[in-house]
């Protein structure tokens, strides 16, 4: 099929990538290259790095939804516009463009998670499945029909950024076979069932403030799903403290008051919360390498009644 591909983040690198083999990209949209780094220097979007590596056309608006953007994919005479993770909303004007519909890639099963952060939210709720769903864009936000969806496990450790390859992989398969089944006939998109919907809204960088008041679990959740973005985060004596991976205990808190470190004779750094000790395994100060709990633990002086503040 001929295909205008639209996206932006690393999730959508390797759906173009299968796409590029299988089927004609006749254009690639992508958002313009913004400043990164300290320096502010002009950083290229992954999915432009990846079509230029495959030799394909590409072309940056400001906004897709302008006359002169819809003009040039007007005149790409796509059969399909496939969209993942692109970060505009898209018009009736260019969502209504090809004959086949334009298809967007979103990781979740729909329709829970509609919206700009879904990774993130399935773990922070503690889902243990989710999945990919292709679905025809229409004027709402991700509540088009759906096309195909596969499911996968969650690990009960696996952080966001862990989920986020797997499931673009996932994404690849699942946008290659919908598309052979639109070429062949055999699809049949069905309404989404209002009634099963959830938001996941976009993560603030607030949003990764803990509350050690929590039981362990729904901390561990956040602090997974925060990872790598906005990141969970605490204070110690005022400075802030990113942790980067917890692992659950089993351990009653006993004495220990929520927030509150304790038992430094184990060689683990664990910490008080609405229930049980939660370990973190990995730490980092601001301004420093991330480190082991451990070690970051036998830096501390004076640990018996050291406590973390949730505010």
């Amino acid at each position: 099929m001929r295909i205008v591909f639209i996206g932006t983040a690393p999730f959508a690198c390797s759906s173009l990538n299968e796409l590029a083999e299988a089927h004609k990209v006749a254009l690639v949209v992508t958002q313009p290259d913004r400043p990164a780094g300290r320096k502010h220097r002009l950083k290229p979007p992954a999915v432009k790095v990846a079509a230029k590596k495959l030799g394909l056309r590409v072309i940056q608006p400001v906004q897709i939804n302008s006359d002169h953007s819809v003009g040039t994919l007007r005149a790409a005479e796509p059969e399909v516009i496939v969209v993942a993770a692109y970060g505009q909303l898209l018009r009736r004007v260019v969502f209504s463009l090809p004959a086949q519909g334009t298809i967007n890639i979103h990781a979740s099963l729909l329709p829970r998670y509609r919206g700009a952060a879904p990774i993130p939210w399935a773990i922070i709720r503690g889902d243990d499945r989710t999945g990919i769903t292709t679905f025809l864009i229409d004027a709402g936000m991700d509540t088009g029909k759906i096309l195909l969806s596969e499911s996968l496990s969650i690990d009960s450790d696996e952080t966001a950024n862990d989920l986020h390859d797997r499931l673009a992989v996932l994404g690849s398969r699942v946008i290659l076979r919908t598309l052979s089944k639109i070429e062949s006939g055999d699809i049949n998109p069905i309404p989404q069932q209002e009634k099963n919907a959830s938001l996941a809204p976009k993560l603030l960088r607030e949003d990764g403030l803990l509350d050690w008041e929590r039981d362990a679990r729904e901390l561990h959740n956040k602090v997974r799903g925060m990872n790598p973005w906005p990141g969970a985060f605490t204070y110690l004596k005022g400075e802030k403290i990113k942790l980067h991976r917890t692992l659950l205990t089993g351990i009653k808190c006993g004495e220990v008051v929520p927030g509150e470190i304790a038992l430094r004779e184990t060689g683990r750094l664990l910490v008080g919360t609405g229930d049980e000790l939660l370990q973190v395994m990995e730490i980092q100060r601001k301004g420093r390498p991330r480190t082991h709990g451990g070690d970051f633990l036998n830096g501390l002086q004076n640990v018996q009644g050291v406590q973390l503040i949730c505010g």
